[in-house]
């Protein structure tokens, strides 16, 4: 039966700050993660691990120790490493004989551990190799995901969603084209997740909208899906669920097509078109010229049926 953790109140205003700073705030900052090195790591993995934690700067922390720790067999060393740094993502990477080249991404819930997958990374180029000139500091990046299987399959939908929260950054309403520096490209075929990274050139092209080129920086990887340890569908519905503040009110009879145009229904009472009054109505009268016209066909008409007989008293019923 586990312990029960006795909870302190703050006696000093520096404490209650720090208490506060811990709540759940109606707009969170920015997701940190935490990077930690297994009892061995090879010169690959650790390359790695370093590429990953220059992507993620500054919004990252680097554990210096190495650390006898199995993640799928005991939790609680990064549920006490998330709360000490107030982090909720984590990288794992250890080597053993086998598990070779083994790369754990992770990410926490209320500082419990939510999912968790494990890659063996069999190919990699670090971003060193890569003579060009590097994206800098803090550059939010574009993800794109590559293959079906990104959205057929339930497990590669989470992984997804985890590779997503572990690149994201401040949310955003409108992106500058000139803020697109770094693109993150992410392929799935064959049980295998491949992983390269961009640069974004914008060159001139004689028009408004400039020509981009691409090259690529590193860090390359090819990794292989391994293990997996998913939180439930309750769990991660609580752990994605938003403050009610935050939550757009849904607009009753207004649609939106995949254009983007707005269609709106109006619902009004029954009209009762035989009793509204439309002789006296301005804009409902007849024009000099419709007068006009109208005379001169009722004179035409009356002098024809005039002259098939028709007396006077007749063609006034008619007309």
């Amino acid at each position: 039966m586990p312990s029960l953790q006795r909870i302190k109140k703050p006696t000093t205003h520096r404490g209650k700050r720090a208490l506060l700073r811990k709540e759940p705030q109606i707009i969170e900052d920015t997701k940190k993660a935490f990077f930690v090195k297994g009892k061995k790591t090879g010169p690959l993995l650790a390359d790695f691990l370093k590429d990953l934690y220059a992507l993620k700067r500054p919004d990252a922390a680097m554990l210096s120790r190495k650390n006898d720790v199995l993640p799928f067999e005991d939790t609680s060393f990064l549920e006490h490493h998330g709360r000490k740094r107030e982090a909720n993502l984590f990288a794992f990477a250890s080597h053993t004989k086998k598990r070779p080249n083994n790369l754990i991404l992770g990410r926490l819930h209320d500082y419990q551990l939510l999912d968790m997958v494990e890659l063996g990374v069999e190919k990699y180029t670090a971003m060193k190799e890569f003579v060009i000139e590097k994206i800098g500091v803090g550059i939010k990046p574009c993800l794109v995901f590559n293959g079906d299987v990104w959205s057929q399959m339930h497990e590669y939908q989470r992984v997804r969603n985890l590779l997503v929260d572990f690149f994201h950054r401040e949310y955003l309403e409108t992106v500058a084209l000139q803020g697109l520096e770094h693109v993150i490209s992410f392929t799935a075929a064959d049980g295998m997740i491949y992983m390269r990274s961009y640069k974004i050139f914008l060159k001139k092209s004689g028009q408004k909208t400039p020509r981009i080129e691409i090259e690529e920086i590193g860090p390359s990887a090819d990794m292989k899906l391994r293990r997996t340890k998913l939180g439930s569908d309750d769990l991660f519905k609580t752990a994605c669920k938003q403050p009610k503040m935050l939550q757009i009110k849904k607009k009753k009879n207004v649609t939106t097509d995949g254009l983007g145009t707005k269609h709106g229904r109006i619902h009004i009472q029954r009209q009762e078109i035989d009793k509204i009054q439309t002789r006296k109505m301005k804009g409902l009268k007849k024009t000099a010229a419709e007068r006009k016209e109208e005379r001169t066909v009722l004179k035409k008409r009356r002098a024809d049926l005039a002259a098939s007989g028709i007396t006077s008293k007749r063609l006034r019923t008619e007309a």
